[in-house]
């Protein structure tokens, strides 16, 4: 009974090595953002609102404004992540859909960033500023890793991208500082 159970175990192993590995494969999608239709005001006041908004695959997604600037957070525990107080410098406005990367690493699609547009204020006289900021999305770890200026680069959309699926695994929430990516002019306008 040994040799039966040890030559099966060394045919599994032999079928498991030579098996092809399954590649692991990164994708967008992208949900509506539309705070007066997606989303439910959870807490407003003089000082600002917070919206429950329902992102990708049900993921929770947090919407917070104060002093006429957006905050972003995601996942179960969104209110207490680090995204949840990131605010960009001038004030702003969110865009209308948030690009979800996803990948199938642990077998099955979840997201792992997301790129969303914020329209910034610009200085007196200038016109709106669009920067588009890269989230790392993970439990305890969520995070911005990245901005780029949707208006300086013409291939802005790609180089968020490229930010999102080279950065956002190993990304420290903790330590990390956000990049800039590309040019970068968006403070300037």
């Amino acid at each position: 009974m040994g040799r039966v159970f040890t030559s099966g175990l060394y045919v599994a192993i032999g079928l498991l090595l030579a098996a092809p590995a399954v590649a692991q494969q990164i994708e967008s999608s992208e949900t509506a953002l539309d705070l007066n239709v997606d989303c439910t005001v959870m807490q407003s006041d003089d000082f600002g609102s917070t919206w429950a908004c329902t992102g990708l695959k049900g993921m929770p997604v947090m919407v917070s404004e104060s002093d006429l600037r957006m905050a972003v957070s995601y996942g179960l525990n969104s209110t207490t992540e680090k995204a949840a107080k990131q605010r960009l410098q001038p004030p702003n406005r969110l865009g209308d859909k948030i690009e979800w990367r996803v990948s199938n690493a642990d077998g099955y699609w979840k997201p792992f960033a997301s790129i969303l547009r914020f329209f910034t204020k610009g200085a007196e006289g200038k016109p709106e500023g669009e920067v588009l900021v890269v989230t790392r999305i993970s439990p305890g770890a969520t995070c911005h890793i990245a901005y780029v200026d949707a208006l300086a680069n013409s291939d802005a959309e790609v180089l968020a991208r490229q930010a999102a699926d080279t950065t956002a695994k190993d990304f420290d929430c903790e330590t990390g500082e956000p990049e800039y990516v590309g040019k970068f002019e968006a403070w300037k306008r």
